[in-house]
């Protein structure tokens, strides 16, 4: 069983840090751990998902992933808006499915101007309005990985909670959200399904 070791609760931790750790343990069961592009994560039984930096000893087996919750990027205010009025808490009673896909785009994606990849981002694939379109049944956090440190193996990790009579809609998210010219810039997913 591999120990987690977590930041002690009397420092400063800062509240937008979050860490998923796949282990032994967890309220979430890993129903289904599958890599779409790329390689995958090591196989694992439950996942923990806490707020802070937690970090496991490298010779054990498991794995944590870190992310912070940043501002909105990409968006209009309307857009922004329209987001916070629709997007629902996370921790919901009746959300018992949730599916952590970490991503890692390419250099051609981050070679482009923050203007650049807001038209492929929206006006050409149009990921906030697609999804808006499934709110508030699915909930997301998207937690940036990027400036934490180069040996973060993704960019972003995001958190999709819903109860389990929204799984089909949230399949039919993810589809629309692949077949988008965004998606042509991701060189690394993992899709990582659990329930509670």
């Amino acid at each position: 069983m591999a120990t987690i070791l977590l930041i002690e609760p009397s420092m400063n931790i800062n509240p937008r840090l979050h860490s998923f750790i796949g282990s032994t343990t967890g309220p979430w069961e890993i129903i289904e751990s599958r890599p779409i592009i790329g390689a995958g994560l090591p196989a694992c039984e439950r996942l923990l998902y806490l707020p802070g930096h937690a970090s496991s000893p490298e010779s054990e087996s498991g794995w944590v992933l870190h992310g912070a919750t940043s501002n909105e990027r990409y968006v209009t205010r309307p857009e922004k808006e329209l987001l916070l009025a629709k997007q629902p808490a996370l921790n919901r009673p009746e959300a018992n499915c949730a599916v952590l896909i970490p991503i890692k785009k390419n250099a051609a994606w981050w070679a482009l101007t923050q203007d650049e990849r807001r038209q492929i981002f929206e006006e050409q694939s149009h990921h906030n309005q697609i999804g808006m379109d499934y709110l508030p049944a699915i909930a997301r956090r998207l937690h940036h990985c990027r400036d934490l440190s180069e040996s973060e193996p993704f960019d972003f990790l995001t958190w999709f909670e819903f109860a389990e009579e929204h799984s089909a809609e949230f399949d039919k998210l993810l589809a629309r959200l692949r077949a988008t010219e965004e998606w042509k810039y991701i060189e690394r997913e993992v899709e990582v399904r659990v329930r509670r």
